[in-house]
């Protein structure tokens, strides 16, 4: 049942992410990617990553965090505080779940202009679309460079999903791959989620990845509860 998936081979990039779990890159999250690789050499002090949910923004803000060894702040939980420790580097993830101290980012975001140091914002939202009553905060957030990442791509998908079966070291036809990339909810979290669940349906019933099973655990993840 279990063996390299030799045969499962993507044409993809597939890149270090210094420590955490490999980052594949496609059409979908290449200029993001190429972004990250050009730190500390941007053209600005301060970027923001716009990116719809489970996308892979946060991945991404992790490979950029351990390379800039930046302090991680959450846009919801900031405060006065955080302005006093702040280094060089600064991640602040997530501004579209608000934004806890709004003079708080605006300094921090002087400071990482000042100091000729980095900083990366990451939101679902663009810079127009936030609630921000702090007039400069606003203006300042909307002046600053933007790069997206899209929902994954086929090919991403298809690449994301052998990576999981081959860390299992699960043998999975090529066929059935591209099956559940192009019926699976379309997301990253969702790839890692369906090949662990596939893992644990063929190890409970002794049965091999098949399309057949495929089919039996996607239609149980689109089933709605009663």
């Amino acid at each position: 049942m279990r063996a390299t998936p030799d045969q499962l081979v993507f044409d993809l990039p597939q890149r270090p992410a210094l420590g955490a779990q490999d980052f594949l890159v496609s059409a979908s999250n290449q200029a993001a990617a190429a972004m990250i690789d050009r730190w500390p050499h941007w053209s600005d002090h301060a970027v923001l990553v716009l990116a719809p949910a489970r996308a892979g923004k946060t991945h991404l803000a992790n490979v950029w965090r351990l390379k800039s060894s930046a302090a991680a702040l959450i846009g919801a939980r900031l405060s006065e505080a955080d302005v006093a420790r702040a280094g060089r580097a600064i991640l602040v993830e997530d501004l579209h779940a608000g934004i806890g101290s709004e003079r708080a980012l605006f300094h921090l975001l002087n400071l990482a202009r000042e100091s000729g140091g980095s900083m990366l914002l990451t939101s679902r939202l663009a810079p127009g679309a936030l609630s921000v009553a702090l007039p400069d905060l606003r203006s300042r957030l909307r002046a600053l460079p933007l790069v997206e990442i899209a929902p994954p791509d086929p090919a991403l998908l298809r690449a994301v999903l052998v990576k999981h079966f081959a860390d299992r070291q699960l043998s999975v036809e090529p066929h059935v791959v591209a099956h559940l990339a192009l019926h699976m909810e379309q997301s990253m979290a969702a790839a890692a989620a369906i090949v662990a669940e596939l893992d644990r349906a063929a190890m409970a019933t002794h049965r091999r990845i098949t399309r057949s099973l495929a089919g039996e655990i996607l239609a149980r993840s689109h089933r709605t509860p009663a």
